[in-house]
């Protein structure tokens, strides 16, 4: 069943072409690059598939899973993590694109833990970089999070200085001509962590109730398969520095929890540390630097990488026939977005197998 809200990210831009080519997904056992997996082997030929992560046992899992798949001989499985530069150079060699989706991203526990959240989200953007311009990748294509705008928590942070690390990466790639873009988008529905299964974790225990923070909260949603789709044609079109913001719709948190239960009293619990009302994708501050591509936003760098006008429409000839530039009052922000989604099309979305 396909609703008209559920935007077919492929429509105006074509994905990238992966075929014959080799591919790495850093964080490949997590639900996006789970998913991105069985995409590209279901949609793609590519040469090889490096699923890069720090634990074994869902790469086993994942391993199992896939066994059956008639494209399953392209994966490669490596046990690594982005802290460890060296790893990183043997991984990425050969590599023509990578994927970055590893990150810490629970904000509490990056709150609690912050040296850690440092090492991984940040100074693992920057082994990544250094290796990827090593081994002359082609393009690398790292998830960002609408917690990087105008951040409040560390989490926000270390993704805002790992978005900063990507951009500068294409003023340092030099002869490698290595390309960095990031594609930002909101919370995806379903995904582990988020609060839809949250919630049905709750109505397990009590299914009269559901703890709300804030009736005000909005959040911009995504589905999983929308994600991978802006990820791709993103990948395809990027010149080099670009943050890709994708149009997608919003939701309060209490509609959510109407629509999951709809017979269920909400208690408000109050804001939790680190935590917004709601999110923004495109600041203020961005906005001389922002242009409308039709179906999604782009965040053009706020620091030139090329010397002039033609160097630059060069780079992005591959949608600069569709920019307009929004204006200069302008931000994204869940709650003044002009794309709802109601109760019924979560439920849709929910039920749809």
């Amino acid at each position: 069943m396909k609703h008209s809200f559920l935007r077919d990210f492929c429509k105006l831009y074509a994905p990238i072409d992966l075929d014959g080519q080799v591919i790495l997904i850093t964080g490949g056992t997590g639900s996006f690059g789970s998913k991105m997996t069985r995409y590209l082997l279901d949609n793609a030929k590519p040469k090889k598939i490096i699923i890069f992560s720090r634990d074994e046992w869902k790469q086993s899992e994942m391993e199992n899973a896939l066994a059956g798949h008639k494209n399953f001989a392209c994966i490669r499985f490596f046990i690594g993590d982005v802290r460890d530069k060296e790893r990183l150079m043997m991984a990425l060699s050969g590599v023509d694109y990578v994927i970055h989706a590893a990150a810490q991203k629970q904000v509490v526990a990056s709150e609690y833990n912050p040296f850690e959240c440092i090492k991984t989200n940040v100074l693992g953007a920057e082994n990544l970089v250094h290796a990827a311009i090593s081994n002359k990748v082609k393009k690398v294509l790292a998830l960002s999070t609408d917690k990087a705008a105008n951040p409040i928590n560390l989490y926000g942070a270390s993704k805002l200085a790992a978005d900063k690390i990507f951009v500068a990466g294409n003023n340092l790639s030099g002869i490698s001509k290595t390309r960095f873009a990031l594609a930002r988008y909101g919370n995806v529905i379903n995904s582990r962590g988020s609060v839809i299964p949250y919630f049905r974790q709750v109505l397990k225990r009590d299914a009269t109730m559901l703890p709300i923070t804030d009736g005000r909260m909005t959040r911009f949603w995504i589905t999983l398969d929308q994600g991978i789709q802006f990820v791709l044609t993103s990948m395809n079109i990027m010149g080099g520095g670009e943050i890709f913001v994708p149009k997608i719709p919003s939701m309060k948190i209490t509609d959510i929890a109407q629509a999951m239960a709809p017979q269920a009293m909400l208690k408000i619990v109050g804001i939790r540390p680190g935590e917004k009302l709601h999110e923004v994708m495109v600041p203020y501050d961005d906005s001389r630097q922002t242009f409308d591509i039709k179906d999604r936003y782009v965040i053009q760098p706020q620091f030139p990488l090329w010397s002039g006008p033609k160097e630059l429409k060069a780079a992005y000839k591959n949608y600069v026939d569709n920019m307009q530039p929004v204006s200069e009052e302008f931000s994204y922000s869940s709650d003044t977005n002009k794309e709802w989604l109601t109760i019924e099309q979560l439920n849709a979305i929910l039920t749809k197998k």
